[in-house]
């Protein structure tokens, strides 16, 4: 935000290694709080009468205290393996902000770059575990919902979906188009708009997501 108020294309060495890790620690950590709030809806609709029991506040503090923990440790070693390697090719990134495939570009050695990937792997393993958790969730969500015999009953479990779901979709959408795009339709421009793609997109709608099931809200967007 300082460099673009002020018109500079620079940033110190620590700030950059800063700068990674605590985008990874809010990403990661984001990406497990919606894991968890799959799990409290899926409760909340297929278990009702058991929601006292397996989401109690000690039940959820310790699944906070997980999603934190795991973003935390996710970032700490991607930075921590990053910034370790030495840079050979120089000190300009192709970017808006510090991003490890940019930084990777400037480093000469194999090992470290071998290592980063394997990590990249493994946090990408993590990432299609929780999809799956989230997908098979909503299907048994679904199923529940639409075994509820009043119409009423219905869109309220729906609603209360609705906004969980297009939160998961643009994280999963934008991050997964990013890292798996193919190689030749690749080129500085669109690497630069996909990084705001994901990194600003999911941010902003987010309070926009969350908020429309405030209905003060929802009255001033119909009067816009």
């Amino acid at each position: 935000m300082h460099n673009s108020l002020w018109d500079t294309t620079t940033i110190s060495y620590t700030g950059c290694a800063a700068q990674v890790f605590f985008f990874l620690f809010f990403m990661s950590a984001e990406f497990s709080l919606l894991t968890i709030m799959c799990y409290d809806r899926y409760v909340a609709i297929c278990k009702p009468l058991h929601y006292g029991t397996l989401l109690g506040s000690r039940a959820c503090a310790h699944m906070a205290a997980a999603a934190w923990a795991s973003g935390f440790l996710t970032a700490l070693l991607h930075t921590a393996n990053t910034f370790s390697l030495p840079l050979c090719q120089g000190n300009a990134l192709g970017q808006f902000f510090c991003e490890i495939p940019h930084i990777l570009k400037l480093s000469c050695s194999h090992s470290g770059y071998l290592r980063e990937i394997g990590l990249i792997v493994f946090s990408g393993c993590l990432v299609f575990v929780c999809f799956i958790f989230i997908g098979f969730s909503y299907v048994q969500i679904f199923r529940a919902a639409l075994r509820i015999p009043s119409e009423q009953g219905q869109h309220k479990a729906f609603s209360t979906c609705l906004r969980h779901l297009a939160a998961v979709s643009v994280v999963i959408s934008t991050g997964t188009f990013v890292h798996l795009k193919p190689p030749s339709i690749s080129s500085p421009s669109l690497d630069l708009a996909l990084s705001v793609l994901y990194s600003v997109v999911p941010p902003a709608l987010n309070p926009l997501i969350y908020s429309l099931r405030n209905q003060e809200l929802r009255d001033a967007i119909r009067k816009m």
